[in-house]
């Protein structure tokens, strides 16, 4: 069995009065890819957001509860120090409009303050070679990061994550507005990341799931219904629920 890299103990978390997450308690493998499934509106972001202490930046947000990473409170940690552990990648992809390639994957680098010309090129180029992209950006490496294209753009983000090496990689639905091949390529390198990193990654795409994760964990009206291995949760899961939601007959 793998370690525990991160763990949630009896997880809330709320908007304003409205309740999201209900007594969460998860533990998520070391150096696996743990997929978050359920159907829309079941909590499954709020609990990504919650792992990097990004749901409290929303306004009447709250949470309670415990959120562990090697057995550390990251409640109790300084917000940049935890979001450079546990890095994470959206929705649609979120290149920093006006800067380059280059100094998008240095932003981070640069916040630790690395300053150095060497330090910052070798940190950029193997970001970029851990998110698949250095072979097609390296004579372009100045353009702007938004003028590639949306593949493109999202392994830029991912690239922009590693390069302060994380140790835990959280990815919200990140192929849900690319085309198929883009989503092939993003699946791929995900699979090949987590011998680097742990990765939690939220999907809508059941197949995805199957095809990237380790472990699956299925979230419903906010509480966590059941998690175990990819292959138990959808060959013979538990609960009845979890059944009903992975063969289709609702979600």
């Amino acid at each position: 069995m793998p370690q525990v890299k991160m763990e949630t103990k009896g997880l809330n978390a709320w908007y304003g009065r409205r309740q999201a997450l209900f007594d969460v308690s998860l533990d998520v493998p070391d150096g696996e890819v743990t997929a978050i499934i359920g159907p829309s509106g079941c909590g499954k972001t709020t609990f990504l957001r919650c792992l990097n202490r990004m749901h409290e930046e929303t306004p009447g947000a709250r949470t309670e509860g415990t959120i562990l990473l090697d057995g550390e409170n990251l409640g109790r940690q300084n917000v940049v120090q935890v979001r450079c552990r546990v890095g994470m990648v959206f929705q649609k992809p979120t290149p920093f409009p006006h800067m380059s390639i280059y100094d998008n994957v240095a932003a981070g680098l640069r916040l630790l303050g690395v300053r150095g010309r060497g330090e910052l090129d070798r940190g950029v180029v193997e970001a970029l070679q851990l998110a698949g992209l250095w072979d097609e950006v390296e004579e372009n490496i100045d353009a702007a990061g938004t003028s590639l294209s949306g593949g493109q753009q999202q392994r830029l983000c991912i690239a922009r994550a590693l390069a302060v090496r994380p140790e835990v990689l959280l990815m919200d639905e990140p192929c849900s507005s690319l085309d198929p091949i883009a989503t092939d390529k993003i699946e791929k390198l995900v699979q090949g990341l987590k011998r680097r990193v742990t990765i939690v990654i939220v999907t809508h795409n059941l197949a995805q799931a199957t095809r990237v994760s380790d472990a699956t964990a299925f979230f419903y009206l906010g509480k966590l219904v059941e998690v175990g291995s990819t292959h138990q949760m959808f060959e013979s899961p538990r609960e009845k629920l979890t059944e009903n939601y992975v063969t289709g007959r609702f979600g």
